[in-house]
């Protein structure tokens, strides 16, 4: 059996995160949601579907197919917004697939959840994968299970929903060092020995952390793991559930809690239930909660987001493809930033603010709650259109300092996002 992702038509929904990748990309807690869907399913093979926009990116990114049926092959098609986590909807589909139960789809309100297709590609279109979204069509005749547990993630803000527990179920899945010496005597890791671990046996650590002196690691209400190389700094404090993902260093009197940091990243200041997806830096004090920040992305020292309003009322968000702001339901809900952007010292983000992949902010004020792909400027001078040139060539340069190439299919990418969102920055600057 191979496992296939796919994106569906409500993929654009998840914008600004989903600007430069695929759905299934983003990050859940230690793993992605593609990581996730493949350690639920336990595939032979991987098979991904992309759009077209963001199909060469993926192609260099992963080792599965992007956009080619396999010949000859059972297909298990999953939803790439489908959180594959260990609940009765995972149990449902993979319990069918295992027991060679005959060809059925599985929906849940209406969407595609997943689709098990024995021998698929004797009975499905051969171009069924270079749409732009796989369509529901070529499995309208299939026997139907609905599924009324599944979670399908609709808007950035329901990753923040997911973390928490993604945490505590990924770290479950690494077998913690349960039965394992002290922190400081445990052989692959450097621990100084004046650091504070509070509930030792839920945290693990990668080989080469170093945790320095005077760090406080507090796995009281949640699991804490540190990856291959990652860094504690002295004074920090890191509070359970979190995940500092390899290369990530943890700056002096850090202050983390319910968050996931993907690799190489820099942290600092206060951080709470936040996602990065990996390769930012927000590296000095500051204030950043409810939030999600791609890759690529620089903060500048003293940069804070509110994610509470002043009423404490219920949060609206601006959805750049519906053109209106969506109510949340949420009283906490932070910033959303796509990759490439960045921002000067002293920014302050309001409320529920997205802020579109390529821009360049700074300056005193708050920028507006909605902040189109590639917009350069700040409250006080205006804002205007990120000259494409300029955008490329500062993301050459910041991927070069990870020693990560930026490609033609990287430069394809961004220069078709900035010509299509083009309208958005007449609108909005």
């Amino acid at each position: 059996m191979h496992l296939c992702l796919f994106e569906d038509p409500r993929v654009p929904a998840l914008r600004p995160l989903v600007e430069t990748r695929a759905a299934y990309d983003l990050r859940l807690g230690l793993r992605t949601v593609r990581e996730t869907a493949r350690a639920a399913f336990g595939p032979e093979g991987l098979v991904l579907h992309a759009r077209p926009r963001v199909a060469a990116a993926s192609k260099q990114t992963h080792d599965a197919p992007v956009n080619a049926l396999p010949e000859k092959t059972d297909l298990l098609f999953v939803n790439g917004r489908f959180v594959a986590a260990g609940g009765a909807a995972t149990t449902r589909i993979r319990d069918h697939v295992r027991g060679g139960g005959d060809a059925r789809t599985f929906t849940h309100d209406g969407t595609l959840v997943a689709a098990w297709v024995p021998g698929a590609s004797t009975h499905l279109p051969s171009g069924l994968l270079d749409a732009p979204a796989v369509p529901a069509a070529p499995f309208a005749d299939l026997p139907t299970t609905t599924l009324e547990e599944a979670v399908l993630l609709r808007r950035p803000w329901d990753l923040l929903d997911a973390l928490r527990p993604a945490l505590h179920r990924d770290a479950d899945a690494l077998h913690p060092d349960a039965s394992g010496p002290p922190l400081p005597a445990r052989p692959h890791a450097s621990v100084h020995e004046s650091v504070v671990a509070v509930r030792p046996a839920q945290i693990t650590l990668g080989t080469d952390v170093a945790v320095r002196p005077g760090a406080i690691l507090n796995a009281e209400d949640g699991p804490i793991v540190l990856g291959d190389g990652a860094s504690i700094g002295e004074r920090a404090v890191v509070r359970g559930p979190c995940y500092v993902g390899p290369q990530t260093q943890v700056k002096v009197g850090a202050n983390l809690e319910g968050s996931a940091f993907g690799y190489w990243c820099k942290v600092a200041g206060e951080v709470h239930d936040t996602i990065i997806q990996a390769l930012t830096n927000k590296g000095h004090p500051g204030f950043l909660g409810h939030a999600y920040l791609g890759q690529w992305c620089n903060f500048g020292a003293d940069t804070n987001n509110s994610n509470l309003r002043n009423d404490y009322g219920e949060i609206s968000v601006y959805a750049p493809d519906d053109g209106e702001f969506v109510s949340t339901g949420r009283q906490f809900a932070g910033l959303f930033v796509g990759d490439h952007t960045k921002c000067g010292i002293n920014t302050m983000f309001n409320t529920g603010t997205v802020v579109g992949t390529g821009c360049n902010l700074y300056g005193a004020d708050f920028p507006p709650r909605y902040v189109p792909p590639f917009t350069w400027g700040s409250p006080r001078d205006g804002f205007t259109t990120y000259r494409l040139s300029k955008a490329l060539s500062v993301a050459e340069r910041v991927m070069g300092r990870r020693d990560v190439p930026f490609t033609e299919a990287d430069a394809a990418l961004l220069t078709t996002l900035h010509e299509r969102t083009a309208a958005e920055r007449s609108a909005h600057h």
